[in-house]
């Protein structure tokens, strides 16, 4: 995701921080950081992260 683009929460009209969210799944839990609204919480969940880093463990998980 671009580091100089500022988002903002179309909820609250907030704008984002970087902030751990943390992702359940099949029973197991992992944390990365995301934008997060200040104010209810909702978060951007980049493309890079969503193919990369989630789609891996839902593989591993998966196969088990």
């Amino acid at each position: 995701m671009e580091q100089n683009r500022t988002w903002k929460c179309a909820k609250c009209d907030k704008e984002l921080v970087l902030k751990k969210m943390l992702f359940s799944y099949l029973g197991h839990t992992f944390s990365h950081e995301i934008m997060r609204c200040p104010k209810c919480g909702n978060g951007l969940i980049p493309k890079e992260l969503a193919e990369g880093r989630m789609a891996e463990v839902e593989a591993q998980l998966e196969d088990k």
